[in-house]
Parts: structure tokens; C-alpha cells; sequence
């Protein structure tokens, strides 16, 4: 069968650190993977560059379309995407999966789309195809919500999580076309791997522990060190949370050791509280790339804000965790949440921490319930009817406390604190050094892009046009 994969253009991503971070469509490689086990023609098309939708339709002549759907965000697009897909081929059965579809499909039901998948794909997707090529009834299908003329129907669970060495290694092949535009900060081409999925923790903003009931699954150590050696030199580890199992961390260090894998980069995210704990697996792992950088969910610069958040950390961890990782060499990257509710005491506590601790190469992103978690069914009967694109955690949901007007301005004051703003300590002269000269023009056009986060009018002309109805 042949069988097209989409990755949509998300839409606009005017606001945020999304210049900066491009990576390869891995769960569609893994689908992939499974899929030509079995015997089956596989295209993935990345549309976030060109050609489009209807080429891709045109050129692989599909039975069956699987849409990628990672964030909130991108319901709408995936919507338009689906009826781009249908006006070519009428017939194709058109499949949305991914973690916001899981979490949430609910905008999803839609008449040009066919089925939602409610779980991990692998599995899902290889057992669909065999359905449509035999004529076996969709209701034998674990996970699935299939539309029929009396409605939707959701059938059975999978029985048991998928187990991720299930499948093979990644079809990175089917994506070879784009390696050059997948990046990540100044890194360019980026490898993004998966050695773990899940979180055992409960933080109330994030819908990863809901959709996967706060476990954590793990691919095996021979599977990670190939993974590993057969990537390129920059690495983007995606695991939800990193250095969670101590043993296997250091099984895993001194594994990839004894294969000679040593990068030039790698990212992986992962706790404050547990990089306290956990020193010695940090120091194993440190030798294996020039530089290393840790993403940290920060969220917030006081206990308060932290218990507020089901953190289960607080501002000491924080601390701690950001000194012991720089004693060790590692780079910081990271977050924190800024909420619909603040005033201008909440902001300079943020300006003041952020400064008091060197934390300029943080985000700031606004605190959006996302769907699929608790914290979205308890605001929803608060957040007006509006584009799903809003939910991209630099839009306002509703209005703030202190008025949309110095909510941005007091915002956007919070990015030029940041390394970002090249008119502050960090020069665009400055950034140029650090990368080859071939990369300037992708660096000049990033940086470029993200002063817009500095200027309170761009986010309130963003606001007006889109505003909560």
C-alpha cells in the first residue's frame, strides 16, 4: 500500500523560540519504520518547507494519509491540511495522530477527516493498513476513533503500552531530503532522538503525564547506542525527562563511551530537583559531547509560584540544579511561565531573579492551559471561543489583569532582558561569531525574526486581530 505521512506547517510563529528549533518529524519516522517492515510504500513530507500537500498527494498516489498533530495549536491547520488532501484524492482515508490529537481530539471530528489516533502510533497505524487492505472492520482496531454516518465511535484501548523497541530504528532516510534545515539554537543539521517516553511527575501545565498516567517507558540500551553512533554529530534528545532511571543512565553513558560516540552537541531537558540528586550521572555523561546543554522547565522565581504550578520542587532545587550543572560545564537553556494574572510585582520578581542568577538564556512563555489536562477543563468555562492557534503559549487567552496594553509592555521588557535582544549585552556581531560563516544568513534571519518579541505593539496588534470573542 502506498502510504503518504504529513507533517503540517504549524502556522505562524511569529512569537517565541520557534525560529530557533526546527527538528525532523520523528514519531512519522518511527510510524515509517513500522510500516516498511511490513512491506508498505512510505513518503513523509515535511510541509513546513515546500512543495505542498497536493503535490505530495499527487506524486505518491496514497491509500492512506496520516497527519501529524503534535500541538494544540495546530487543530485548524490540521483541518485545512485534511481538506487540501481530500480535494486531490477523494478516496484516501485520511488518519490524525499524534500527542495533541491524543490528548484531544475532540476538534478533530470533522467530516474530512476519517479516524483519530488515540494512542502511540506504531501499533495504530501498521494494524489500520492491514484493516484497509484485507476489509477487516476498523472496531478490531485498539485506540482508534473512527467516524461513521451514525456519528464517531472509539473502541478499546490498546492492551498493554506500546514497547518501544516494537519497531526499528527511524526512517531518518525518508526525511534525508530536509536534514540541512533541521536545527536547533546555532546548531544546523540537528538529529532528534528518543531514548524514554513518558514523565512520572504531575506539573499542572503539561498533558504528557495525563496522556501516559504518569508513567515512563524506555527504549534498550543496544537500541540507543546505535541510534546514537548512526546520527549525525548534533543531537536533540526528546525525552520528556532526562536522567530519570540513575542506573540505566549510567549503564547508557558508559555504553555509548565504550562505542566511541562523542558529538559536537547535544540538548537534552530535564529537572532541576533531579540534576540535585543526580551529579554523578551528570559527570558520566558530560565527556560525550564538545558541548552539552540542558533545557529546564525553571517556571517560575518563587516557592509560590512553583506549589502553584504542582512543581513538587521548589526555588532552592532551581538554584541548586543551575549551579551544580554549570560547575560540570553543562550550558543552561531555560523556561518559565508568566501568567494571564500578573501584575508588575510579579514581573520584576522575574526581571530580578533572572538577573541575580544569569539566567538570560531563558524563555518566557505565557501560562496556557493546553487540552488534554486538568488545568484546560477547569478554565475552559474562562477562555472565550477564538483560533486554536492562540494556544501557542505567546497569546493571550483572555484579558489580563493589568490590561493587554502593559501586560506586553512589561512582556516584551522580559525579552530584552534575555540573550536574544541583539541591541542589548549579546551583539548580532556577537552571534555571528559563534557560527560558520555559511550559517550567517540562517542566524541573521532568526535573530531578525525574534526582535519582534521585544516591541509591545507587535503583540498587541497580534492580540486585536485575534482577540478573545
Amino acid at each position: 500500500m502506498n502510504i503518504l505521512l504529513l507533517r503540517p506547517h504549524p502556522g505562524s510563529d511569529a512569537f517565541g523560540l520557534g525560529p530557533f528549533f526546527r527538528v525532523e518529524p520523528l514519531g512519522l519516522e518511527y510510524l515509517g519504520a513500522a510500516l516498511l517492515a511490513r512491506g508498505h510504500a512510505v513518503t513523509i513530507a515535511d510541509l513546513r518547507f515546500r512543495p505542498g500537500a497536493s503535490t505530495w498527494v499527487r506524486r505518491s498516489q496514497p491509500r492512506l494519509v496520516g497527519i501529524t498533530c503534535l500541538h494544540a495549536l495546530e487543530y485548524d491547520r490540521i483541518i485545512a491540511t485534511a481538506r487540501e488532501v481530500r480535494r486531490v484524492s477523494p478516496d484516501a482515508f485520511i488518519l490524525v495522530g499524534g500527542h495533541a490529537a491524543a490528548a484531544f481530539p475532540d476538534p478533530l471530528k470533522d467530516n474530512v477527516i476519517d479516524a483519530i489516533c488515540l494512542d502511540d502510533g506504531e501499533e495504530i497505524i501498521t494494524a489500520l493498513a492491514e484493516a484497509l487492505e484485507t476489509g477487516r472492520p476498523l472496531t478490531d482496531i485498539p485506540a482508534l476513533l473512527f467516524r461513521t454516518g451514525d456519528g464517531w465511535v472509539e473502541t478499546p484501548p490498546l492492551s498493554d503500552q506500546t514497547c518501544l523497541d516494537l519497531v526499528p530504528l527511524p526512517a531518518r532516510h525518508l526525511v534525508d531530503r530536509h536534514r540541512n534545515n533541521y536545527h536547533c539554537l546555532l546548531f544546523k543539521p540537528v538529529w532528534l532522538i528518543e531514548t524514554a517516553r513518558g514523565c512520572p511527575h504531575r506539573c499542572s501545565f503539561c498533558s504528557v503525564w495525563q496522556l501516559y498516567g504518569r508513567s515512563v517507558r524506555e527504549r534498550s540500551i543496544a537500541t540507543v547506542v546505535e541510534d546514537f553512533a548512526t546520527a549525525g554529530d548534533s543531537i536533540f534528545v526528546a525525552d520528556d525527562l532526562f536522567w530519570y532511571n540513575r542506573e540505566r543512565s549510567i549503564e547508557l553513558a558508559e555504553a555509548l563511551k565504550k562505542r566511541g560516540v562523542h558529538k559536537r552537541w547535544i540538548l537534552v531537558q530535564t529537572r532541576t530537583d533531579l540534576i540535585c540528586r543526580s551529579a554523578d550521572i551528570m559527570a558520566a555523561w558530560r565527556p560525550l559531547a564538545k558541548d552539552f546543554d540542558i533545557f529546564l522547565g525553571l517556571e517560575a522565581a518563587s516557592d509560590k509560584g512553583l506549589s502553584g504550578l504542582d512543581k513538587d520542587a521548589g526555588l532552592a532545587e532551581s538554584i541548586e540544579g543551575v549551579r551544580i550543572a554549570r560547575e560540570l560545564k553543562y550550558g543552561i537553556n531555560g523556561n518559565f511561565l508568566v501568567g494571564h494574572d500578573w501584575g508588575e510585582e510579579e514581573f520584576r520578581e522575574l526581571w530580578d531573579f533572572v538577573a541575580q542568577y544569569g539566567l538570560q538564556r531563558a524563555g518566557f512563555t505565557i501560562h496556557t492551559p493546553l487540552p488534554g489536562t486538568d488545568h484546560y477543563r477547569e478554565m475552559k468555562p474562562r477562555i472565550p471561543d477564538q483560533p486554536w492557534s492562540n494556544f501557542d503559549m505567546h497569546h493571550l487567552l483572555w484579558e489580563p489583569r493589568i490590561g493587554a496594553k502593559r501586560f506586553f509592555e512589561l512582556y516584551a521588557e522580559t525579552w530584552r532582558r534575555s540573550i536574544l535582544n541583539t541591541s542589548g549585552e549579546k551583539s548580532i556581531v556577537d552571534w555571528m561569531r559563534q557560527v560558520r560563516p555559511s550559517q550567517i544568513p540562517y542566524i541573521a534571519r532568526v535573530l531578525w525574526r525574534t526582535q519582534r518579541m521585544m516591541k509591545p505593539a507587535a503583540y498587541l496588534k497580534e492580540y486585536e486581530a485575534t482577540r478573545p470573542r
